[in-house]
This record gives C-alpha cells, structure tokens and sequence, in this order.
C-alpha cells in the first residue's frame, strides 16, 4: 500500500533542494510516528535538509524519545535546553500540547534551573491564556477532568512506600526488641504456640520529637508485610458523647477484617491521658474503650499490631503499660554518631553534589540532632544550592560548603525534651520504667 510519504520521496529526490518539499515530507513522518522513513530520509538528504526550526525541534525531539540520539545530531545537533522551552511554546502555541510537553521535559532534563511555572501549568491544562478565548478558540481544559478512581483513594488514604528497618539509621537495640517482641511471634505463630507463649500486647515508644518513632512504625509494618494503619488524633476525637468511642472501635474492628495491619496511635497521651487529672468524664470513657480494645486484642485477635508513641509517656494513664496491653516501653533516643552518618548518607542519596561528602565530619558536628533536624540541616543547604543555581541560570550540586554552611543555621531541638526528661526520670521513676533515659543522660554527659 502506498502511503503519502512513499509519493512524496521521488519528488524529494527529483528537487533535493526544494526547501517546503523538505518540511512537508519530515512532517508527513512525524505525523505519522514513522520512525523508518524518518531515518530513511535524514540518511539520504541530511546533507541539504534545511527544515523550518520549530520542525526540526520537533523532529529532534521525536528521534530523541525514540532513543535515537545519532539521527538526531545529524539533522543539526543537539538543542540547548532554552531553545527546546521555546521550541514547547511554539508547539503549544500551535496546539501541539503532545510536543509541547516532550520539549519540555527534554529542556529540563538538560537544565532544571530553567524550570517555567507558568509553562508547565500550561501544559498541565490547568491555565487557560485570555487571549485565546477572546479569538474565539475554543480550547478544552482538562484541569478538572482527569481525576482517576486511583486519585480519589490518594486523597483519603494516599499512598506509601514500603518501609523496612534497613530504612532507619541506627537505633539497632529499638529494631531488635521490636523484632522480638512483635516481629518474630507475628511471622512465627506456631513456633510461639508451640511453646504456649502468648503473642500480642502492644509496644509503646517515647522519646524526643523528630527521632524517628513514626518511621519505626511504618517499618514494623513493613517488616511483616502487614498493612499499616496511622491513626491520628482527628480520626477518632469527637464532639458528641459516644462517637469517639464508636470511632475507636471502628479503627479496629477494620484493622482486625484487614488483617494482618499495625496499628498506629502517635501522640498517644491526647487519647489515653491519666484519667486521674481528667475534668471530663468522656475523656475517661475514651481511656476505658481504648484499654477494653487493646485487651480484645490480645486475647483473641490474631494478626493485628498495636504500636503507640508519645513525646511525653509520664502522661499516659499507667494502666496502658500492664502486660497484655502496651507491655514493653521503648526509649527511642536522638541517634547517635554513627546513626547520624548513617541518616545523613541516606537523606543525600540521589540529590545532585559536587565533590566528597564527608559524612562523619557532619555526625561529628552534630551531637544531640534528632533524625528531623539532620533533614532540616540537608534541606538548608539544598535551599542554598537551588537558589544559587537559580543565580547562575544552570545547576549547582550540594557541596560540602553548603552543608557547613548550613550548619551554622540550624541547632538541635532534643535538648528542651531531654532536660524535662531528666527531671522525671530523676524524681518520678517508679518501677524504673525510665532507667534507659538516666542511662542515656548519663552516657552524653547530661545526668
């Protein structure tokens, strides 16, 4: 069967220097995505082609998504980033929003510093130019007609990766206590009935804000394949008497159909506060449902994990920790030097730099930064970098300068926690269910 193009090749050959000839044939080719007859043609005539420029962006940007970067660089070589931004206006000026994005995103593959906000929600549907509709065109937005079933879901539950302890730095004694207490009887059940020991109860974390309590749960999850359930204050507090109760049960009865979960309460006090210094009766109420549920849990609910963490454990009501309940209390401390290296390394993977990294200089510099101010110190340098690429109008990786430079701005936020923990721990230590804390004050020289 004869195509246009095959008629239009015996012309071309006929008048080589015919230069509308030219363009209309390499449009024929790229209208038609014919891959073959577009390397057939630059092959032949590459060495009169003379094409319109915003064609032969077009052209180079389709050889270049067809991983055919040697075609392209013989119809002119390679575009610079800023021509191919211009080369996408001039497609999406023509309606060509398909070529338009490939340009764009070739553009900013070669140069991210000429990032356009006002192109790219152009491109996105989400920006309609007034001078088109007052020419009368009518041009189809598509801003709020493209939300998936997907999208919907992301909006109440959004979606995350998996997490496993090999994602957390440091912390190795937390890891293993929750390996032993809640991994293995939940990966292992028959071995643990076998030896009639009961598997359930709960573990609660405390510590200081930022060093990693929410992470270490989302990995128990991931440890065990479970899915995970974040249960925040909102979900379950409530104005009307009875409904924060029903709300509770509710997280867990669909976390017992879902089987096997972890479920997740942090900032535990605002729902298991000491009743004793409760004004309200419902708050009590709300503390009875939550200890009857964790005891249905480990009576007769398989499967299901119940972690909890709190900033301030000396105000959880004590009837949490019986055994059975939140039977095992983790002190999940600020890292400590060689976790600090660790985090840090993980935070820059996959961030543009420029020279070596000295990691244990930084865990050096930084004693007493939590797992959050260690991110808060990357993302101040990163701040420092994409505003000086910015400066430059081309990329400037992170060096080490940024981030001793971004030293000096940030400082540690555990050490407020710690003082108030030392005084508890000093003068509230009951049972000993803070001699982790005394331990940790006194190792860092803070007892």
């Amino acid at each position: 069967m004869t195509t246009a193009i095959d008629a239009l090749i015996p012309a071309l050959r006929a008048s080589p220097e015919n230069i509308p000839l030219q363009n209309i044939v390499v449009q024929a080719c790229l209208d038609q995505s014919n891959l073959n007859a577009l390397e057939s043609l630059i092959v032949e005539f590459s060495d009169c082609l003379d094409l319109d420029a915003g064609l032969r962006g077009k052209a180079i940007v389709f050889l270049t998504d067809h991983d055919r970067p040697d075609l392209a660089a013989r119809l002119g070589s390679t575009l610079t980033a800023q021509s191919l931004i211009e080369t996408a206006r001039d497609f999406l000026g023509k309606g060509d929003r398909t070529a338009a994005s490939q340009a764009y995103q070739q553009a900013m593959s070669i140069n991210p510093a000429l990032e356009d906000a006002l192109l790219t929600s152009q491109l996105s549907g989400k920006v309609v130019r007034l001078h088109d509709a007052v020419e009368g065109r009518l041009l189809r937005s598509i801003a709020n007609d493209d939300t998936s079933r997907e999208d919907v879901v992301k909006l109440f539950q959004p979606l995350q990766e998996k997490v496993v302890f090999a994602d957390v730095g440091g912390l190795d004694d937390v890891k293993q206590q929750i390996r032993r207490k809640i991994i293995t009887p939940f990966l292992k059940p028959s071995l643990f009935d076998r030896f009639k020991r009961r598997s359930g109860g709960g573990i609660l974390m405390y510590g200081p804000p930022g060093c990693g309590k929410t992470l270490l749960a989302r990995a128990t999850a991931g440890e065990c394949g479970a899915k995970f359930y974040n249960v925040a204050i909102t979900d379950v507090l409530d104005m009307y008497i009875g409904e924060s109760e029903r709300k509770l049960h509710a997280i867990f009865e669909q976390a017992r159909q879902s089987s096997p979960a972890v479920v997740f309460f942090d900032e535990i006090e605002a729902l298991g506060g000491k009743r004793q210094f409760s004004r309200e009766g419902t708050s009590a109420k709300l503390v009875s449902q939550f200890l009857t549920e964790l005891d249905g849990f480990a009576q007769e609910n398989k499967g299901v994990l119940i972690l909890g963490a709190t900033n301030v454990p000396w105000a959880v009501d004590p009837a949490f920790r019986r055994p059975g309940r939140f039977d095992r209390v983790l002190f999940v401390p600020p890292p400590d030097k060689p976790a600090r290296a660790n985090i840090l390394e993980q935070l820059m993977k996959g961030r543009p730099t420029q020279g070596s990294i000295d990691f244990d200089e930084l865990a050096r510099r930084t004693p007493g930064f939590s797992g959050a101010d260690l991110r808060n110190l990357v993302e101040t340098a990163v701040d420092e970098a994409i505003e000086q690429s910015i400066s430059a109008g081309h990329e400037q990786p992170v060096s080490m300068q940024h981030l001793r430079d971004a030293l000096a701005q940030t400082r540690p936020t555990t050490l407020e926690w710690l003082t108030s923990a030392r005084n508890h721990a000093r003068y509230s230590n009951q049972a000993g269910q803070y001699d982790e804390v005394l331990e940790f004050l006194k190792k860092h020289g803070n007892g």
